[in-house]
């Protein structure tokens, strides 16, 4: 941790420094893909001015509730000031219980102190997430879960369902009959009831995952959805590189941490990539954009998919069209069918070449 600052301001001199990213102009900035939290405020400064932009349309930080309770009133005050707009707090659950079994470092007052002192600060744009798909999460307990996230009052709620990484101590308790998985029917039914719930609060349902307030989806991540290219910094990060006029080329960071070797210089995390063909570039934008409440232009759909294929999903409602008001219409997947979308969106693919 203590040099991943200095890799990180290393990585965006090799890419061309605060010149380039000014030039090209990003318009959001997010730091996240961990806890960056627990980051020193002077650290997340000093990324920041490498960078050289003095504002973006957004600007995310990612944070864990006990760390904004640790480091208090004084932390907020200098994010704020070093441009951050919106917040992502990983709370997860609002049931004691759960955040012990998942080993969280916070309880649900942590979380709601946490929450009051990012308001407090001024703060306007918060984001929570939740975690479903737990054998142990009965829906009385989810629903009072999610009340309590509603009565927050957040302007954007994400919510992922648990998924059990391979060599993981979770996979090693499924192995050994310690912990027994959720079944799917328990996750359609989490899934199903925090739909319901969150729509009755005004909540707008515009990504699989992710529900906002009007006006508040994630600038970043919608662009993202729409495969806008993008430049990942950071031991494990991902780029999409724009390249002849396409976004055709994924690179990816090694994840060693920044280190300074025996001669002491510093080594960092390398860039690997691959080029994307044309079929591959295809399946990502249908795959990204069916995602989405808003879809896929149905030209488009058809231009990638077999018209046979598209027409058998509508026959079955796993698809449907809505007409926009210039006359062209948009392929999507109904929000009662986005728990099997990766099923649809397979068929979509399914015997194609």
């Amino acid at each position: 941790m203590r040099f991943y600052a200095e890799g990180i301001i290393n990585e965006i001199k090799s890419r061309g420094g605060a010149e380039k990213y000014r030039h090209e102009g990003p318009d959001t900035l997010y730091i996240g893909g961990g806890t960056p939290s627990v980051l020193p405020a002077e650290e997340l400064e000093r990324i920041v001015k490498a960078l050289g932009r003095p504002d973006y349309e957004e600007f995310t930080l990612e944070v864990n509730p006990d760390d904004i309770n640790g480091n208090g009133r004084e932390y907020l005050q200098r994010l704020r000031d070093a441009g951050v707009t919106r917040i992502s707090m990983g709370i997860q659950s609002f049931d004691d219980g759960i955040l012990r079994w998942m080993n969280r470092r916070h309880d649900a007052a942590g979380a709601h102190r946490a929450f009051r002192l990012l308001r407090e600060a001024g703060f306007g744009n918060i984001s929570i997430d939740l975690i479903f798909g737990l054998s142990q999460l009965e829906l009385p307990r989810w629903e009072k879960s999610i009340r309590e996230a509603i009565a927050l009052n957040p302007e954007h709620i994400s919510a992922y369902q648990l998924s059990i990484d391979e060599d993981s101590a979770l996979a090693s308790m499924v192995s050994s009959a310690r912990y027994e998985e959720a079944s799917d029917e328990q996750c359609r039914e989490q899934y199903e009831l925090l739909c319901k719930l969150l729509a009755e609060a005004g909540y707008e349902h515009y990504e699989i995952s992710n529900w906002a307030k009007p006006g508040f989806r994630a600038v970043h991540n919608s662009a993202y959805w729409k495969r806008v290219p993008y430049c990942g910094l950071g031991p494990g990060a991902h780029s999409l590189i724009s390249k002849d006029g396409r976004a055709s080329v994924r690179q990816w960071n090694t994840r060693e941490c920044a280190r300074i070797d025996a001669e002491g210089s510093l080594r960092r995390w390398q860039s690997e990539g691959e080029a994307l063909s044309l079929r591959e570039i295809a399946e990502e934008r249908v795959m990204l954009a069916l995602r989405t409440s808003d879809g896929l232009e149905e030209s488009e759909l058809r231009a990638i998919c077999s018209d046979a294929k598209v027409d058998a999903l509508m026959d079955e409602k796993a698809l449907q069209s809505i007409r926009k008001t210039d006359g062209s219409a948009m392929v999507r997947i109904p929000e009662e069918r986005f728990f099997v979308s990766d099923d649809i969106i397979s068929d979509l693919f399914n015997g194609m070449e």
